[in-house]
């Protein structure tokens, strides 16, 4: 099943390659395809046209390039594709690492384009899934944190015990439909205030 409606960039300096590219996804029933002749204002050309996917081929890219390759894939939230001709162990990792979704050596044919694609794309979902779990569970901790201090300064305050100071804290949560974690960074942010900055 092809998305047809599928943005995707190529940007590829030669023009017979970029257009053996734009041909095979093309053939694959992929109707919006743009090519871009010209890598250097590579992130600025990706913004304007907010492409889906994005099929580079570097050729022999020394390692200049790859690391703006891979500055402009951190930069950009997209499945990228990378094509080079040749390249070692510590560049594919580099690739990887700078979240290249798809990193081929020496695979410049037009029947294996939309494997790619459609390698590349899941790729990227798997990463972004992996990624938004790890950084909810980073928030969660932070929020754990941050609840753990009100509590204390609570506990503190007021002379009651750590349930009293939790309930406290989630029944002003309910009452200001506000979260647990909001209401307790205000305590925290009230008690600096008093405080003075001191511990």
């Amino acid at each position: 099943m092809v998305d047809a409606d599928i943005k995707i960039l190529v940007i590829d300096e030669n023009r017979i390659r970029a257009s053996v590219i734009e041909e095979g996804l093309r053939e694959a029933g992929y109707a919006n395809v743009r090519v871009i002749a010209d890598s250097r204002p590579m992130v600025r050309a990706i913004v304007d046209a907010d492409p889906d996917v994005v099929f580079i081929d570097l050729e022999n890219p020394n390692r200049d390039v790859l690391e703006h390759m891979f500055q402009v894939s951190r930069a950009i939230s997209r499945p990228i594709a990378m094509f080079v001709d040749r390249s070692d162990r510590d560049m594919i990792e580099a690739a990887v690492d700078a979240g290249v979704s798809a990193y081929i050596v020496d695979g410049l044919k037009k029947e294996r384009l939309k494997p790619i694609l459609d390698t590349a794309i899941s790729r990227f979902n798997a990463f972004s899934r992996m990624r938004e779990e790890l950084d909810r569970t980073k928030r969660a901790l932070e929020e754990r944190k941050v609840i753990d201090r009100a509590k204390g300064v609570l506990m503190r305050l007021r002379a009651i015990g750590e349930d009293e100071a939790h309930a406290l804290l989630r029944r002003t949560a309910m009452n200001e439909n506000r979260r647990i974690a909001e209401v307790a960074q205000s305590v925290l942010t009230a008690a600096d205030l008093l405080s003075g900055g001191k511990p």
